[in-house]
C-alpha cells in the first residue's frame, strides 16, 4: 500500500512538473510571436520612413500626383487634402502599392503621428499642401446657355511634344467642345499675385499666378487677358482672360493648333523650377466649377 501511495505521488509530481515545462513553452512561444510582431512591425516602419527625405517633393514619383478613384472621392470632402495625400503618397510608395488601411480623416490623422518623426515630414506636407489646398475652383466655368459644348482634358503630362526640340508635355490640355476663340472664359483656380504676363513663344499669351504658399500656377495659350498686370492680386475664381490657339511663333501667332487651355503648375524645392501633374488636380476642382453667361 505504501509503494503505491508512492508511485501515485511521483507520478502527480511529474505530471505537475511536465505540465509547468508545457505551459512556460506556450509563454515562450506566445511571448516570442509577439515581439517578433513588433520587431516586424518596425522593420516595416522603417523601410517605409526611407520613401520622406529632403528630396522626395524632387522625384519624378511626386510629381505624377497618382490618385486612385478611391482616393478622389475621399478628397472632395477633405478638409486637408494636401495633406491626406500626402500620407496616402507615402504609405503606397507613390501609388505603386495597394493603401494598407481603410480611408478616412482619423485613418490619415494617426498615420501622420508616424511621419511627423521624420526631420522632412513638415516640408514635405507644406509643398503638398500648397499644390491641393490652394485650388478652389475649376479653371472653365460651365456656360447658362443650354446645348453649349463643354472642355475635355486627358492626362497628357509628359507627353511628347516637338516644337523647339523634343521634350516632356509640362501640363494637362483642356481642350474647348466649340473651336471658337476667345469664347471660354478663363479664370483662377486659387487666390493669388500675378507674376508674369505676356507672350512666351511656346505658350503665346500666357499669365502667371503665384499662390502664398509658393506654388506657380500656369495659363497658356489665351486669345486675351482681362485687365491685368504684374503685381495685382487675384481671387480664386476672378477672370484671367479667354481661351485661344496662340503661340509656337513669334508675338500674335494664332492657329497652329485648336483652341484649348494649357495648365501648368510648378514648384520650387531649393529654387529649382519642377512641373507637376496637373490631371488629379483638374478631376478634383471638376466638381468646383462655376457658373458663366457666354
Amino acid at each position: 500500500m505504501v509503494v503505491k501511495k508512492n508511485c501515485r505521488a511521483a507520478d502527480s509530481m511529474r505530471q505537475g512538473v511536465f505540465g509547468r515545462e508545457r505551459i512556460r513553452r506556450i509563454l515562450f512561444v506566445f511571448l516570442a510571436a509577439f515581439f517578433c510582431q513588433i520587431g516586424l512591425h518596425e522593420v516595416y516602419e522603417e523601410g517605409k520612413s526611407e520613401r520622406l527625405h529632403a528630396n522626395t517633393v524632387q522625384t519624378a514619383a511626386f510629381w505624377r500626383q497618382y490618385v486612385t478613384e478611391e482616393m478622389e472621392s475621399y478628397i472632395q470632402k477633405a478638409e486637408d487634402p494636401g495633406r491626406d495625400l500626402g500620407i496616402y503618397w507615402l504609405e503606397t510608395k507613390f501609388g505603386y502599392e495597394t493603401f494598407p488601411w481603410q480611408i478616412s480623416g482619423e485613418t490619415f490623422q494617426e498615420r501622420e503621428k508616424c511621419w511627423k518623426r521624420n526631420p522632412s515630414y513638415e516640408s514635405y506636407r507644406n509643398t503638398c499642401r500648397a499644390i491641393w489646398n490652394t485650388v478652389k475652383y475649376f479653371p472653365i466655368p460651365e456656360s447658362e446657355k443650354p446645348g453649349r459644348k463643354f472642355v475635355s482634358f486627358a492626362d497628357s503630362w509628359m507627353e511628347e511634344r516637338n516644337y523647339g526640340g523634343k521634350r516632356g508635355h509640362e501640363g494637362t490640355d483642356l481642350m474647348a467642345g466649340e473651336n471658337v476663340r476667345g469664347l471660354y472664359p478663363i479664370i483662377s483656380i486659387t487666390d493669388g499675385t500675378v507674376a508674369k504676363i505676356g507672350w512666351l513663344e511656346k505658350g503665346g499669351n500666357r499669365i502667371g499666378i503665384w499662390t502664398e504658399a509658393g506654388a506657380y500656377f500656369y495659363y497658356a495659350h489665351l486669345d486675351s487677358y482681362a485687365n491685368l498686370k504684374v503685381g495685382d492680386q487675384v481671387k480664386a475664381g476672378q477672370l484671367l482672360g479667354f481661351m485661344g490657339d496662340t503661340g509656337y511663333g513669334e508675338a500674335g501667332t494664332k492657329g497652329m493648333f485648336p483652341v484649348h487651355l494649357h495648365l501648368g503648375i510648378y514648384i520650387y524645392p531649393d529654387g529649382t523650377e519642377m512641373s507637376i501633374n496637373p490631371y488629379a488636380i483638374l478631376k478634383y476642382a471638376e466638381q468646383k466649377k462655376l457658373r458663366y453667361r457666354y
